[in-house]
């Protein structure tokens, strides 16, 4: 037994979410563990410290523990060292709780703590990575110069996404955000998905997985569940474990698409945390540590080392009340390359997807698009936009022809837009048909 793995500490108080424990001296982010005296052991990580106190945060519920319960560093068998993967290598200098990455998860249902889900036995996995990261060199990584097919004709078109590029989707409830990431999770050619699938609801773990990957994708997909009833530490593990396997499989020279719902929920378990242990709420309850966590997790995304593999990410962002000042919002659409909007409106009319050009943007299309792609674009978010502005005018009768050409021409190619736009769940569209569909708009 190693030294470390003598010491112990005792907890002298659990209050709401948090277990305080002194007589160790552990830096945050340790992995700790916590016998009870029913024989159960509940998994805890130092969130904070205050003095020779420490705090902890468990992964499971606190029911069973006693005034004086010992309290251990955990220490997991160190990885074989891995030869040829700089940037794994790179990264293991990290103080970090290690978890199973490796071929072997493809098909696999894990949870926040890399335990299966799916009854199909252990992993069986040699490999492990950290959960957190040094950041990368910026100049290190590759620049955005492909394009992403995601199979989805209004973003192929509109929104073209470059293969590592960060997308948000910003969406309320019920506008069908889920079955626009189950299409892309279908048609994007990639050759692994990472789903994490943190904070939502149960019941909508299996619907994503039986209804939308199906065991197609599935058998190419690694699906990281921390759903809502799961304690705030295994959320945000949860979405930090879906990032490492991504990071494993690009290290491997792949391409991964990594889908992450929802951000919002990886911020609102920072937020419970972080208030739990005494971090005073800043922006509408909000602390200052949750904007610092955002950038942390998506920046590690995206393209590796040059002619090595990527990270296609795209985070869903929760909007309430359809509010897009709302500040995760705000802080998503400041450090992603580019957000797709859900417009309720359009979803009650039976618009699908639901997507709001006029509010969404890629940033990266600029770079990795012909001029004649950009241009038949910005003609049709012109017309497009023209319309909507002058709606109400049209629609009580007060506009007349030949008052402005361009809305004029709006009028006339508007129920083609709407049929480009729209596309059915069973349909895939390329982006080479997508393209040809677009630049025939106009002829």
């Amino acid at each position: 037994m190693t030294e470390s793995a003598q010491m112990s500490g005792r907890v002298t108080r659990v209050a709401g979410l948090v277990m305080e424990a002194v007589g160790l001296k552990l830096p945050v982010g340790s992995p700790c563990t916590v016998p009870l005296p029913n024989g159960t052991l509940i998994e805890a990580e130092v969130v904070g410290f205050q003095d020779d106190r420490l705090f902890l945060m468990p992964q499971s519920d606190v029911e069973g523990i006693v005034p004086g319960t010992r309290v251990y560093p955990f220490e997991p068998p160190k990885p074989p060292p891995r030869v040829g993967l700089m940037s794994s290598i790179r990264r293991s200098d990290v103080h970090s709780r290690q978890l199973p990455v490796g071929d072997e998860l493809l098909g696999r249902i894990l949870d926040g703590a890399g335990r299966p889900l799916d009854n199909l036995g252990p992993l069986h996995t040699e490999r492990s990575a950290p959960l957190s990261v040094r950041p990368t060199n910026p100049l290190e990584r590759a620049p955005i110069v492909d394009i992403l097919d995601v199979g989805v004709r209004a973003i192929n078109s509109i929104l073209t996404v470059g293969r590592g590029q960060r997308m948000g989707l910003f969406a309320g409830s019920g506008v069908g955000k889920s079955v626009l990431l189950g299409m892309m999770a279908r048609y994007t050619s990639a050759d692994v998905i990472v789903v994490g699938l943190i904070g939502e609801r149960g019941r909508e773990v299996k619907e994503f997985i039986e209804q939308i990957l199906g065991p197609e994708g599935l058998a190419r997909s690694v699906v990281v569940a921390a759903p809502a009833d799961t304690p705030p530490l295994m959320r945000l593990q949860g979405a930090s474990y879906a990032t490492a396997i991504a990071e494993y499989f690009r290290d491997q020279g792949k391409n991964v698409l990594l889908i992450m719902d929802s951000l919002t929920r990886y911020a609102m378990a920072q937020r419970e945390i972080a208030l739990a242990i005494g971090e005073p709420p800043a922006t509408k309850g909000y602390p200052p540590s949750v904007f610092a966590k955002l950038p942390a997790l998506v920046e590690r995304a995206g393209n590796g080392d040059i002619g090595g593999g990527s990270i296609t990410a795209f985070y869903t962002v929760l909007t309430e009340g359809d509010d897009q000042q709302d500040p995760i919002a705000d802080a998503a659409r400041a450090i992603l390359d580019g957000h797709i909007v859900l417009n309720r409106t359009l979803a009650e009319a039976g618009h699908y997807p639901a997507i709001d050009i006029e509010q969404s943007i890629s940033r990266a299309m600029h770079s990795i698009t012909t001029m004649e792609h950009q241009r038949d674009m910005r003609r049709l978010k012109q017309l497009y936009s023209r319309y909507q502005r002058n709606r109400d005018l049209i629609s009580v009768g007060a506009y007349s022809a030949g008052s402005d050409p361009i809305l004029d021409q709006a009028i006339q190619l508007l129920p083609r837009i709407e049929a480009f736009l729209q596309q059915g769940i069973p349909e895939r569209a390329g982006v080479t048909e997508s393209l040809g569909q677009l630049t025939a708009l106009f002829q």
